[in-house]
């Protein structure tokens, strides 16, 4: 068994009307929860991978545990870089042996953003990994990524045709009303489904014949946790994310792949205060990141199955 691309993975989804869950990890807990779910859904997955959890944990130990997760499960696992800030980073992870990569570009003006994802496309196709870029800005803060509401901006349908022909990039994250981090929304959550039918018909129209699309900051902060949180001394007030039937309307079109980051933060945080608020006698790791690990995998079992739609999608 090895790690696959996500090359074959988007095909089936685009075909089959749902999206598979690209899911950050940091640390063992998190990789074995969301393989462990994914398993028991018989669904293809993808671990992403976030400039600051390079730092944190290290491509090799990153490399080695999802190689373990590749040989335990079965399962058919992408291994990507989230938000590549620059091309070293990229020729890093793919050197360490990842499958699919990211470069976010989206804060250069346009024409630079097209030069460098070009570059980046260039280098990665020659080592047999896929690319996956961004066009237009999204709203809110996660570990590097910082924009704020004023300077967000949603894509451009004619400039995404036009990104992709002369990049050759394989997947496109595209804004359309998501945000990153836990405090996604001060009001509604809207999310401007007629764009992304029009990028998605005007892709097709120019011969990119389902062509997969990306959503980033798609965590749907879940309202347990949350409240979890809260209750065993944490302070997360107003937190909002992507309602669940949104989600799933945007991986019954054209988009393949869902990020998912701050719900897996909160449900570890969650289960794990309420260990240590019900058991402050405890100090064994292996209790309270066992329950961690435990909520992380029934979290990302309903995402699966339903927001996803991705219930054995290895078949």
């Amino acid at each position: 068994m090895a790690l696959v691309t996500t090359k074959k993975m988007f095909e089936k989804a685009f075909e089959g009307h749902y999206a598979i869950g690209a899911f950050n990890i940091n640390n063992m807990e998190i990789i074995q929860g969301v393989v462990n779910a994914a398993k028991a859904q018989n669904s293809a997955v993808i671990l992403q991978v976030s400039k600051s959890a390079l730092k944190y944990a290290g491509p090799l130990y990153l490399k080695a545990m999802v190689d373990a997760a590749v040989e335990d499960t079965g399962i058919d696992i992408a291994l990507h870089l989230d938000h590549g800030p620059d091309i070293e980073t990229v020729k890093e992870c793919i050197a360490a042996g990842f499958t699919s990569v990211m470069f976010d570009g989206s804060h250069y003006d346009y024409e630079e953003n097209v030069a460098k994802t070009k570059e980046v496309v260039d280098f990665a196709h020659a080592h047999g990994v896929v690319v996956e870029a961004e066009l237009g800005k999204l709203a809110g803060v996660e570990d590097e990524v910082k924009v704020d509401a004023a300077n967000a901006t949603y894509t451009d349908p004619d400039q995404a045709v036009d990104f992709v022909k002369r990049t050759g990039v394989d997947s496109l994250a595209i804004a359309i009303g998501t945000s990153h981090g836990a405090y996604k929304f001060a009001g509604e959550a809207k999310l401007d489904f007629d764009r992304l039918d029009t990028i998605t018909a005007k892709l097709e129209e120019a011969g990119f014949h389902n062509y997969p699309i990306v959503l980033h900051g798609a965590s749907a902060v879940d309202e347990s946790s949350v409240e979890t949180c809260n209750k065993y001394g944490g302070k997360i007030a107003g937190a909002k994310g992507v309602p669940n039937e949104m989600l799933r309307k945007a991986a019954s079109k054209a988009v393949c792949k869902i990020n998912m980051d701050t719900d897996l933060r909160l449900a570890m945080t969650a289960a794990i205060r309420k260990s240590f608020g019900e058991k402050p006698e405890a100090f064994d790791p292996r209790g309270y990141c066992g329950d961690a690990r435990k909520l992380i995998q029934e979290l990302v079992e309903m995402k699966i199955k339903d927001v996803l739609g991705a219930t054995d999608s290895m078949k």
